[in-house]
């Protein structure tokens, strides 16, 4: 029998691998809905789909390796993430999916997000206050009217694989939905500014403000810091979301 590896575990949602094949067990039926649908629709490499009997979805694995992950070493050449650039701008590029989004805000509804999380951080002394102002201004600059894109929404290097310098597989599309294009950018390049220039190559430069890349850099980490503290991931390793903030200074 095949050993069974947990990738990823918390009270929302699990993610097993047996041989090859992933098992996601997810109390949210409509994320694995939106996954299913995505998949259907993306046109970028996907997984297969093998079975589904709520609340599990079976799924192949895809070939290749992952492009790294956040706090670790980040894996394949410059050509390799120009690739995955290029495959960014052809989901981005696709017909809005026909669900609203799951991450759908308004700049105001982000701001008062913003806002909320940045105090619980400083009054719960999770950050301290210095660090939380300084990238709570930096973050503002991602908050401001977008033209809505096909996004993957949750876009981790973990969660993108190639094989050489070509991407077979783009995984975990439960976030999916219309938002913002350059949160995809942020999400693939956080913690790995090195490789910014590489993916906007491949992507297109024209129409990518690194400003507000940067800027969602800061808001998503300080939005998921307490998040990830109160679920038992650390923030804080070298490399994560607080590294990331830190830069910011």
């Amino acid at each position: 029998m095949d050993e069974v590896k947990v990738v990823v575990a918390h009270s929302e949602r699990a993610t097993l691998r047996v041989g090859d094949v992933f098992l996601k067990v997810d109390s949210d039926q409509a994320r694995i809905d939106v996954e299913v649908e995505a998949m259907a629709l993306a046109p970028v490499p996907t997984p297969e789909v093998l079975w589904r009997k709520p609340p599990v979805l079976a799924i192949a694995a895809v070939k290749g390796a992952a492009l790294g992950r956040l706090g670790g070493a980040a894996n394949g050449s410059a050509a390799a993430w120009a690739a995955v650039g290029a495959a960014v701008r052809r989901l981005h590029d696709a017909p809005l999916p026909p669900w609203p989004g799951r991450r759908r805000r308004s700049p105001d509804e982000w701001a008062a997000e913003l806002d909320r999380e940045c105090e619980l951080l400083v009054a719960n002394e999770i950050l301290p206050a210095d660090l939380v102002t300084r990238n709570h201004q930096v973050a503002r600059a991602a908050i401001r009217p977008w033209t809505p894109a096909f996004t993957h929404g949750d876009l981790q290097i973990e969660h993108v694989f190639v094989d050489g310098d070509e991407v077979t597989g783009i995984i975990d599309w439960s976030e999916a939905g219309p938002g913002d294009a350059l949160f995809d950018l942020a999400t693939l390049t956080l913690g790995h500014e090195e490789h910014l220039d590489d993916v906007v190559a491949g992507y297109g430069a024209a129409d990518v403000d690194l400003d507000v890349i940067r800027a969602w850099w800061s808001l998503r980490s300080l939005l998921g810091v307490r998040w990830l503290v109160e679920h038992g991931f650390d923030a804080f390793a070298p490399g994560c979301e607080v590294d990331v903030l830190r830069s910011r200074m």
